[in-house]
């Protein structure tokens, strides 16, 4: 949290909005200043002169007299008067000019330390820094708000590590129940033996799948992901994945269609783009009405490549699709589902597509879910 406001401070002058005011408000008082120094020079010539004419004409003075005395070193030095009285002047004058942009550095400073309070108190300024004020604001609530995302971000990462860590039991009790009555009873009939066997099978790829979760969860937050590009023809590559998943498709009376150009080449990381249309298609087989096509198109529009991934399923409502690609969040938020994944997925998904310059998006209507992924044809160097 206050890693985050501090850049956001660091970052708040910079700002176009609060670069515009402060400047205004600097001219400003650049201009009062010199107005200052320059009426004040004027108004100390004129005076002079003015004094001059007054009491050499008001009266005869005498000599012997101490006001006389003072006064006339004044009139045999009146070059050295004026510029006396001016460095005086421009050193009070300065003097009052520096309190107010000193007031004005106490004020940004006291309110610097209001962002970091996570409330909702409006940060208050003087009027002549009220640019500077609504960007401090926009600072404060915009880090409010990632701090809020960040803790809910957390609470779903640790409530789906508690909900995985529940469900590893089940698998892991089955498995091991039958392989003890395997173990236990040598004189099983051949069918039995085969369908505990298959059992403890399925079991066991449930565990490998939960496993293989929780290692998601430990790579997403650790790693930074980069690329390693290579050309590719991503027609292939979609026919490819799409073929692996058949057995998967056939479980759920599932079929696809392809709809792609004879080539499509492009450069890009090969296994982290694999890694994004296999998670496409887990998805829209886990959120599939059985018995329904899954189609995937794909066509160069101007300089993008354009896919989509498309299913026939419950149509997602809009505060959901809008969270869609958030780290840990699923659709399916029940836990112990054989579709419940971690949530990271389409947050790795997205991940990818962005780092090679590129954009996917998700829509849902009349019981149909789409995903587009844009690729730029000039992909993004490795990063």
């Amino acid at each position: 949290m206050s890693k985050g406001i501090l850049k956001a401070c660091r970052k708040l002058l910079r700002r176009p909005g609060a670069t515009a005011s402060t400047r205004m408000l600097s001219n400003t008082m650049l201009a009062q200043y010199l107005i200052f120094l320059i009426l004040f020079a004027v108004g100390t010539v004129l005076f002079y002169f003015f004094m001059y004419f007054v009491f050499s004409s008001i009266r005869v003075w005498y000599g012997t007299e101490p006001l006389y005395r003072f006064l006339q070193i004044f009139a045999n030095n009146p070059l050295q008067t004026i510029i006396a009285t001016w460095i005086f002047g421009g050193v009070v004058i300065s003097a009052l000019m520096m309190r107010r942009p000193l007031r004005y550095i106490d004020a940004v400073a006291a309110a610097s330390d209001q962002l970091l309070e996570q409330n909702d108190a409006p940060i208050r300024l003087p009027a002549a820094l009220k640019g500077v004020e609504d960007q401090m604001n926009l600072a404060k609530q915009r880090s409010l708000r990632n701090a809020a995302a960040a803790r809910e971000a957390e609470q779903r990462k640790n409530d789906l590590i508690v909900y995985l860590a529940h469900d590893l039991k089940t698998p892991l009790t089955s498995v091991i129940g039958y392989l003890t009555l395997l173990r236990d009873e040598p004189e099983i009939s051949p069918a039995l033996r085969a369908k505990y066997t298959g059992i403890a099978l399925n079991k066991a790829e449930r565990l490998e799948e939960l496993i293989n979760e929780f290692f998601d969860i430990t790579r997403f937050n650790l790693s930074h992901l980069t690329l390693e590009t290579e050309e590719t023809d991503l027609t292939r590559m979609l026919q490819q994945v799409t073929s692996e998943f058949e057995p998967v498709f056939a479980e759920k009376g599932l079929t696809y269609a392809l709809s792609l150009p004879e080539k499509l080449p492009y450069e890009c990381d090969i296994d982290k783009m694999a890694r994004v249309f296999d998670n496409l298609l887990r998805n829209a087989t886990n959120y599939s009405f059985p018995n329904t096509e899954i189609s995937i198109s794909g066509r160069i529009s101007g300089d993008y490549i354009v896919l989509r991934f498309q299913n026939s399923g419950r149509t997602i409502p809009k505060e959901k699709l809008a969270r869609i690609f958030e780290q840990f969040y699923r659709l399916d938020s029940s836990r112990g589902s054989a579709s419940g994944g971690a949530g990271l997925g389409l947050a790795i998904a997205k991940e990818i597509v962005e780092l090679h310059g590129g954009g996917i998006s998700a829509a849902s209507a009349d019981n149909l879910v789409t995903f587009t992924v844009t690729l730029p044809l000039q992909s993004a160097p490795a990063a």
